[in-house]
């Protein structure tokens, strides 16, 4: 097996060269194999296929905001460990170390500002937080952007992305559907404009509640809604589910949504409905 040596000393090994991590990604849908800062210029969507990588919550704010034009309203509700809670970890610690992580004080923040020119407010949740929960503080902010938003006679949106009720808050968090669905309803009585925009996922209370409340309700492509997932349903039902259950693209087809809008085109439908609307 000496034939397998290497006997010539003059050839050197080179040191391979370390790529380094997070530069590309796999596409889920059609497995093209993408350069992550490229993927990042195009609002996180495949250019193969336009599937719709999610996307951070502050980038919503450069894609449909006029540049310079936000300011954030209730940045200073904060959750708190009301009930003691405490399972694997304490759920005050819990709270300290997203708060340190994520910077921000819980999974929706709220701004006022302007689409063309036009004044709005909007919501914007993030998963990143808890899983998007909505506990007591989400459920305020809510309530409280409906009461701006009615006073001053401003259309509202709300940009959706929840993996449901907070169960560290137990029944508290459970009556946010109830708080946010009244105040709706007080804002669609005075004439109010709410446009819904949901991305993946949107489960549980918020789909339950103001996610599937909208005057006009919108959808990324191919995301994610429903209240239940679709593996404890089939379990429950003991069936398989059709094609493409809970998507979009199916909840359009049954009815529940009214636009598949891709991120491109958000802003520009965005403000064709408040101008037709509003």
């Amino acid at each position: 097996m000496d034939w397998f040596k290497r006997k010539d000393k003059k050839i050197k090994e080179k040191n391979k060269k370390a790529i380094p991590d997070g530069l590309w990604e796999k596409c889920p849908s059609c497995s093209e194999i993408l350069f992550k800062p490229e993927l990042d210029k195009n609002l996180s969507v495949c250019h193969h296929c336009n599937y719709h990588f999610r996307m951070n919550f502050h980038n919503y704010i450069d894609l449909l905001f006029d540049e310079g034009s936000t300011k954030q309203l209730f940045s200073d509700l904060k959750s708190r460990n009301f009930l003691e809670f405490s399972a694997k970890q304490d759920y005050g610690d819990q709270l300290k170390d997203v708060y340190e992580k994520s910077g921000i004080t819980d999974a929706i923040e709220i701004f006022t500002g302007k689409i063309y020119e036009q004044p709005i407010i909007m919501g914007i949740m993030n998963f990143d937080f808890i899983g998007g929960s909505m506990g007591s503080v989400v459920g305020e902010a809510v309530s409280r952007a409906l009461v701006y938003a009615r006073k001053n006679e401003l259309p509202l949106i709300i940009i959706c992305k929840s993996g449901g009720a907070r169960m560290q808050e137990g029944a508290i968090s459970l009556m946010q559907l109830a708080k946010t669905s009244a105040q709706l309803a007080k804002f669609s009585n005075d004439g109010g404009l709410y446009i819904s925009i949901l991305t993946d996922p949107t489960t549980g209370g918020v789909t339950a509640s103001f996610g599937m409340l909208g005057d006009i309700i919108l959808a990324e492509p191919g995301a994610l809604i429903g209240f239940a997932g679709p593996r404890v349903i089939k379990q429950t039902i003991g069936q398989d589910l059709p094609k493409g259950f809970q998507r979009s693209e199916f909840l359009k087809e049954k009815g529940f949504i009214d636009q598949i809008v891709s991120r491109s085109k958000m802003k520009n439908q965005i403000y064709n409905i408040i101008d037709i609307l509003n």
